[in-house]
């Protein structure tokens, strides 16, 4: 009789083989990590890094200059800086089609904004709540939000951005635009169990979404290692046969060479791609938090070694760029910032009535 049962459980495991063979279960979590591997790093032009330095560097000094008007009390509400993980934002977005392809994120979002081209100006307002803003003063720091540049948000609740995400990329495939979805979540929201439906059905549809967890180490207070027991993110999509990409998100031109990758593997039709950018950032988790669960060693030690904006600095150094130029940016941007902070503070706030637009949607 055992062997008999043995014999059975056995056929019922060689069926079951057999139909996941029909399933396609030549599915690989590396297969585009392994063609990353081969050729990690992005081989830039110097106009190419110089913008990605640019860009960088416009919201490290946009963000320092948010934190000082939060101290000033000219910024209301929670304010979270987006210091140390620029390469992120600007390595992927810049592989991105503008015009075509959709971003939405979370609360950490004024990075992302600035890494899509949006004017500081209108950022700068909108923390501060300006009728100038891009929203009109009513997203402020953590719901800033754009149709005419397909960024949807600047979302409170954690992990509530992927689901819209995977509902962006529906859309996609739907008018059959070729557009795709970047869905920015952190390491603590990556346990949000709507995360995982989105990607079970975004897998089932074969929707065009590259799921991008931005790994700064904490969820709020709480170390990766303290809450997540995968905390390996990129292998999370395994079981919706998701292929993940682990990527340094400290390196603009490694991070900018994985997205192209995924990017051309979504665009092709082969359904989506999870992202892991291991980053850091150097404030607290927002503006009222001292970040005591952490020593400063910890944090110059990661500012010393592996700042993303001191190695782009590096590396257009090597290509012959001139100390003389940098600070020429350097000048450039810190004046531009000086000028939106300007703009932002002389700008009128919103008439009262202004609660009740944009409530709901004028045609349907």
């Amino acid at each position: 009789m055992a062997r008999s049962a043995s014999s059975s459980a056995s056929g019922g495991k060689t069926a079951k083989s057999a139909a996941n063979a029909g399933n396609g279960d030549n599915f690989e979590l590396r297969s585009l990590q392994e063609r990353f591997e081969k050729d990690r790093r992005f081989n830039a032009s110097e106009e190419e890094l110089l913008g990605f330095y640019q860009k960088m560097l416009l919201i490290r000094r946009f963000e320092e200059k948010a934190g000082q008007l939060y101290g000033l009390g000219l910024i209301g509400g929670f304010c979270h800086l987006y210091i140390g993980q620029e390469a992120v934002a600007v390595g992927l977005q810049s592989a991105l089609n503008e015009g075509k392809d959709s971003v939405i994120t979370g609360y950490r979002d004024h990075g992302h904004m600035l890494a899509y081209g949006i004017d500081p100006k209108i950022i700068m307002a909108e923390l501060t709540g300006r009728e100038a803003g891009i929203s009109r003063g009513k997203g402020g720091s953590m719901h800033m939000f754009s149709t005419e540049h397909a960024f949807y948000g600047g979302h409170g609740i954690v992990g509530a951005q992927v689901s819209l995400g995977g509902g962006l990329a529906f859309a996609h495939k739907y008018n059959e635009d070729g557009g795709l979805c970047m869905a920015y979540f952190g390491d603590g929201a990556a346990n949000q169990g709507q995360v995982y439906e989105t990607m079970n059905m975004a897998s089932l549809w074969g929707l065009p979404i590259i799921f991008v967890v931005e790994n700064n180490q904490y969820a709020m207070g709480t170390s990766v290692k303290r809450s997540s027991a995968e905390t390996e993110f990129y292998r999370r999509g395994t079981a919706f046969r998701i292929p993940g990409m682990e990527v340094n998100g400290m390196d603009v031109l490694e991070v900018h060479q994985a997205a192209r990758i995924a990017v051309e593997h979504v665009r092709g039709g082969n359904g989506p791609v999870l992202m892991e950018l291991n980053t850091y950032r150097y404030r607290g988790h927002s503006m009222s938090d001292p970040a005591k669960y952490r020593t400063r060693e910890e944090v110059q030690g990661v500012r010393e070694k592996s700042d993303p904006i001191e190695m782009a600095k590096a590396e257009l150094l090597k290509l012959g760029v001139s100390e003389d130029r940098l600070k020429d940016i350097e000048k450039d941007i810190r004046t531009s910032v000086a000028e939106a902070a300007d703009f932002a503070e002389k700008s009128p706030e919103p008439a009262p009535s202004e609660l009740y637009t944009d409530v709901l949607v004028g045609t349907y």
